[in-house]
């Protein structure tokens, strides 16, 4: 007869003794296990002992996590938290530097837990370790020389627990204090620091940085650029991506008018080119997280644009009307206007006539052009800067659009001026950089001008573009819109080089840019007709059902799932899978990756669908919403959902791959009733009903098709034709 669902039946060990076969019973107070547990060994005193996972994480077990003990679970029976948190505080200090290392190893492990970690923090733990960072660590000063490996690790350590203590979310980052700011930002600033140390350390600042207004203040005045430049130029890409994430984190928290002060200091200590040389080109692969943080910083470099984007002219300044003198002259190689009044008239007709070739709508007072914004002063800066920088491609292209026909000529001013405004769109100038992007290019880490030097590429890709296409006046959108589809389309490419990408829009020229909208419009049969429409109306629902039922085999089948906690990733698995009936989630622990579908049976633990409320994904998911100063989950946030059911209870999962995670919540969406929104259904959806389309519009007039499926051929006489390929 199988056990009470309530009932569990696991090993529990302590140390000297054989380990013990128990049923706990789930109903039962824990401290009641607990004690019986300890009657069993003889042991007094229960309330100051506790039960743990007995694996790597060494988790206590509380009321609140209990239901995540299964059948056939090793627990270990241990000192409480509280003993734990109060022998540790007390070892921490001891005056023996070997004594004190091997209890702050034991600290770094045990801060892990949040139950530890509670008992320790009302201890005032993280007071002290603060207090051992600012001024416990200077008595082993002396000892450096002599014992630095032990020293290093020593400091690793207290950080270590520090990091993954503060990590819990208790206590708030604004209750530390100068003299422990100083200590972290000297570790950083030190030439010579251990790595794990000065991993942590850059760690503790970034953290410092993103969660606190006036921490920010106080680590700006501690780190300078300079300072951190040094630990890009290693080869371990780890520290590379803290010290990136510490100079995002001071660039996002800076002031407005701090954020220019610190570009002009970013381009003296040639950031760009060191990351370019060390990172971008290191023979060591770019991870998701340092390609984040290249994102981040690429982000952050083009908001500085910002100002200038959203700057409108002002008509009547005589400093910015300059600059379009500056573009008249160089265009047409003129003086300055001449003396004597005589000539005003002369003056503004030749002003005009020369505005107008430049290709501005306001003839007359061209400043007038640059009021509107997007892109505002921005557009001006960027025809100032071809006209200086490539004075010949500036000069042929309007010296080339003046000399044609007006209704073919390509106004230089005015598709200056929008397309700026539409390289700001393509890379979001002004926007806050996402949590999880990784797409940063690396062309624009190539340049000090990297946004100027792309607008002269692109202008010239215009001028060309213009004159394939034939265009006049009134094709101007329609160019401005082929235009960007070879920027976006070449963009994709990631081209390493500026250089690169603009052999990439060679190739992308109008006709071909033809072909593919051709290719594409074939492929997916994108029929405007209102008899096709209809077809596609109809066979939708169809599709849609297809594609369901598909989604409930796969859950059926089922899906082995890592699991991970808050923390950190664990080799360990579970599995679950959808009854054939469809009214019940089995689900389990595994011991190992299982190579083919796990029996129902052999899955103790069992939600009925009726009973699911919702699915949660992303970042709302119970699991995803501390992330640690370490980053070690925002690789997993996209691959996340959660089943709500009951009260405020959780099944939390991790997909394999996003392919796993599009199949599964597809299919508890379907099973709840929802409508399907991930991309693989929308794939799917695209594929099928382009596959049906095409065969129920085959023209088959006069094609007789077969009632019966044709006949098997027969064996052939040998098999010399089958070979191995292997």
């Amino acid at each position: 007869m199988p056990p009470p669902a309530d009932t569990v039946k696991v090993a529990i060990e302590w140390p000297g003794a054989f380990p013990k076969l128990m049923e706990i019973d789930q109903k039962k107070p824990l401290s009641a296990i607990i004690k019986e547990v300890c009657e069993g060994w003889s042991l007094g005193n229960h309330e100051n002992f506790a039960l743990q996972i007995a694996d790597a994480t060494n988790f206590y077990i509380t009321e609140k996590n209990r239901s995540d003990i299964k059948n056939g679970s090793i627990l270990r029976l241990t000192t409480s938290p509280y003993q734990t948190a109060l022998q540790l505080h007390e070892r921490i200090q001891s005056s023996s530097m070997d004594a004190k290392l091997e209890a702050l190893k034991d600290l770094a492990s045990a801060s892990r837990d949040v139950t530890f970690a509670l008992d320790f923090i009302n201890m005032d733990g993280i007071s002290l370790l603060t207090q051992m960072v600012e001024s416990g660590t200077e008595r082993y000063q002396k000892l450096q020389k002599i014992m630095k490996p032990c020293f290093g690790d020593l400091l690793s350590y207290t950080l270590t627990a520090f990091v993954e203590l503060m990590d819990h979310g208790i206590v708030s980052w604004d209750t530390f204090s100068l003299a422990f700011i100083k200590k972290i930002a000297g570790y950083v600033n030190k030439a010579a620091t251990d790595a794990a140390v000065l991993q942590r350390s850059l760690a503790i600042l970034e953290s410092m940085v993103l969660n606190s207004q006036d921490l920010y203040h106080k680590v700006a005045q501690e780190i300078t650029i300079g300072q951190l430049i040094p630990h890009l130029q290693g080869t371990d890409q780890d520290i590379q991506t803290y010290t990136i994430a510490v100079i995002n984190a001071l660039f996002l928290k800076a002031p407005e008018e701090r954020r220019q002060e610190m570009a002009h200091i970013l381009a003296q200590k040639q950031l760009r080119s060191i990351i370019l040389s060390n990172v971008i080109r290191s023979p060591t692969a770019i991870n998701d997280e340092m390609a984040h943080q290249l994102y981040v910083l690429q982000v952050l470099t083009f908001n500085l644009l910002e100002d200038r984007m959203m700057t409108k002219m002002d008509p009547q300044d005589q400093a910015q009307r300059d600059i379009i003198f500056e573009l008249r002259r160089i265009a047409f190689d003129v003086d300055c206007e001449p003396n004597g009044a005589g000539t005003v008239d002369k003056r503004k007709s030749m002003y005009t006539r020369d505005y107008k070739k430049l290709g501005f709508i306001n003839h007359v007072n061209p400043a007038v052009d640059f009021t509107q914004i997007p892109p505002g002063m921005l557009a001006l800066d960027n025809m100032l800067y071809l006209a200086r920088h490539h004075q010949d491609a500036y000069i042929r292209i309007v010296l080339e659009n003046s000399s044609r026909e007006d209704k073919h000529e390509c106004p230089f001013g005015r598709s200056s001026i929008e397309l700026t405004k539409m390289l700001c769109e393509i890379l979001k100038v002004g926007e806050l950089p996402s949590e999880n992007c990784h797409n940063f290019h690396p062309m624009f880490f190539t340049h000090d001008r990297s946004f100027e030097e792309f607008f002269c590429i692109c202008i010239q890709l215009l001028n060309k573009t213009w004159k394939e296409m034939r265009a006049t006046g009134e094709d101007f959108n329609k160019v401005m819109q082929v235009v960007r589809e070879q920027i976006t389309r070449a963009l994709t490419l990631k081209p390493n080089s500026l250089d690169q990408f603009k052999s990439r829009l060679q190739n992308l020229s109008y006709t071909e840019i033809l072909k593919i909208r051709q290719s594409e419009r074939m492929n997916q049969e994108d029929f405007q007709s209102r008899p096709i429409l209809e077809l596609r109306e109809k066979i939708q629902p169809e599709i849609m059902e297809l594609i369901k039922q598909q989604r409930l085999n796969r859950l059926c089948e089922g899906t082995c799932f890592r699991k991970i906690s808050s923390r950190r990733r664990q080799d360990k698995f579970w599995y679950c899978r959808l009854s054939p009936n469809h009214k019940v989630l089995h689900y389990g622990d595994l011991e190992e990756s299982p190579q083919g579908e796990v029996p129902h049976d052999s899955l103790q633990d069992k939600l009925p669908v009726a009973d699911i409320k919702a699915v949660i994904t992303g970042k709302d998911c119970p699991h995803m919403k501390e992330k640690g100063a370490l980053k070690q989950n925002k690789e997993v946030l996209e691959l996340a959902f959660s089943i709500l059911y009951e009260s405020d209870e959780y099944l939390n999962f991790i997909a394999p791959d996003k392919h796993e995670y599009c199949v599964w919540t597809d299919g508890l969406n379907a099973l709840l009733g929802k409508e399907m929104t991930s991309d693989y259904t929308k794939s799917d959806m695209d594929t099928l009903l382009s596959m049906e389309m095409k065969l129920r519009l085959l023209d088959l007039e006069n094609i007789q098709i077969p009632e019966a499926p044709p006949p098997i051929p027969k064996e052939p006489s040998n098999y010399d034709f089958v070979y191995d390929c292997n």
